[in-house]
């Protein structure tokens, strides 16, 4: 079998997401990945607990498709709502894995992970919207390097609009 099987399914949008959220990241990270998989997006994010499991939830609750690449060995350590598990061995180095397999980031929360793959996504020229995440500053002045919101639909909709420009 050649190509994605999944071809046609809706945009990859990777989710970089705190493993360990307050209540309105995790609320907001599981109100995302809902409206995601509403879409028909494709999530892909860490695979693991946390915010990660928060979107995971939402988005197999609307029917969605989720894909998580594992920092570790182990396909055990994945979240329960993942579609799909894929184990790295690659630690934190996933976090690169995840920026070229997206065609669009959400960043929710604020762990130095999420902060690594936002600057990766960055540097990449992947689009990043931010939810509940890192500002940026530089020399005491605030850097403006991507879209910041308060609302998961919000979001989702940026997300999948940035993923659409770019050929999904």
């Amino acid at each position: 079998m050649t190509g994605d099987p999944f071809a046609g399914a809706g945009p990859y949008i990777g989710v970089a997401a705190t493993s360990q959220p307050d209540a309105r990241e995790a609320a907001l990270a599981e109100e995302l990945g809902r409206h995601l998989g509403e879409a028909g997006a494709i999530v892909v994010c860490g695979g693991g607990g946390g915010a990660m499991a928060a979107v995971c939830r939402g988005a197999r609750a609307a029917g969605g498709l989720t894909i998580g690449l594992l920092p570790g060995e182990r396909r055990e350590d994945a979240n329960p709502d993942l579609s799909i598990a894929l184990p790295t061995g690659l630690g934190q180095g996933r976090n690169l894995l995840l920026v070229r397999a997206s065609a669009a980031i959400v960043a929710v929360g604020g762990g130095f992970g999420t902060l690594s793959e936002i600057a990766l996504a960055l540097r990449m020229d992947t689009p990043v919207i931010g939810l509940a995440t890192w500002a940026l500053e530089h020399r005491g002045r605030r850097v403006e390097a991507f879209d910041q919101v308060d609302d998961a639909a919000q979001a989702a909709e940026m997300a999948l609009a940035a993923a659409a420009g770019r050929g999904g």
